[in-house]
């Protein structure tokens, strides 16, 4: 078990990779706090992963772009499990659109979702990993911030920008014990982009050099590394590529 009894908090658990990367935590040994906006969805990932009878799922239902409602969700973690040990930044949307066609507001939409969220919950949990003395906080940025696509011009933004502040970050928080990095999956068989276009999907697969996308599960056990011990210990600042082969640095 390599968290054992470590506490961790995933926004985005609804989906298919924060359930996974839940799920996984879970039987390594973990305290999970699931935190997603879509009530229903958590509920159901609660029930499903054992909410309500090991006592080691609890879930809370918030928009993670709103600040005091992060502000909230971190005390409420902390009091539930008396401390938060890992922070996994699940949330995030898409959409596609050509530039020239974007709203300002369907910009601020995808920045806020995939960026502002992130500040936010890695800036309520840091000074309770801070009067812990240690920490790990694992940001999920994606293959298209790091190689930019078209018609994702703010998407491949705000991911880049996650992985730029994972970087200051790092460094920001390493002398207090607390390690920060980032994982960039490329393309996983969720319902994450269930609206994009059906010509942006055709043949995405049969392009990655692996030949298929990734299962949520495998993506999952990059983040487990990260937070563990002493596998994860020397990782700062860095951006794992569970991405089929579709960006090698």
């Amino acid at each position: 078990m390599q968290i054992e009894g470590k506490r961790a908090v995933i926004t985005g658990a609804a989906g298919g990779i924060g359930r996974a990367i839940a799920a996984l935590y879970l039987r390594e040994g973990a305290q999970v706090f699931l935190v997603d906006r879509d009530a229903a969805r958590l509920e159901a990932a609660v029930s499903e992963l054992g909410g309500g009878r090991s006592g080691k799922v609890q879930g809370l239902a918030i928009d993670v772009t709103q600040e005091q409602a992060v502000a909230d969700m971190a005390a409420a973690a902390e009091t539930a499990f008396g401390g938060i040990d890992i922070l996994v930044t699940c949330s995030g949307a898409i959409s596609e659109t050509e530039i020239e066609k974007m709203s300002l507001a369907e910009w601020r939409d995808i920045m806020s979702a995939n960026l502002d969220s992130v500040f936010l919950a890695c800036r309520a949990v840091l000074p309770v990993m801070k009067r812990q003395g240690a920490g790990r906080i694992v940001t999920v940025s994606s293959q298209i911030g790091q190689r930019g696509a078209p018609r994702f011009t703010h998407y491949a933004a705000s991911k880049a920008g996650v992985i730029g502040f994972t970087k200051a970050l790092a460094r920001e928080a390493a002398p207090h014990g607390i390690l920060v990095n980032s994982v960039a999956p490329g393309p996983v068989l969720t319902a994450f982009n269930r609206d994009l276009r059906p010509e942006t999907l055709d043949g995405t697969e049969a392009a990655l050099p692996l030949g298929r996308a990734a299962q949520p599960e495998e993506i999952a056990g990059a983040a487990l590394l990260l937070a563990s011990s002493p596998h994860g210990d020397v990782f700062v600042g860095q951006t794992l590529g569970p991405n089929c082969g579709d960006v090698m640095p």
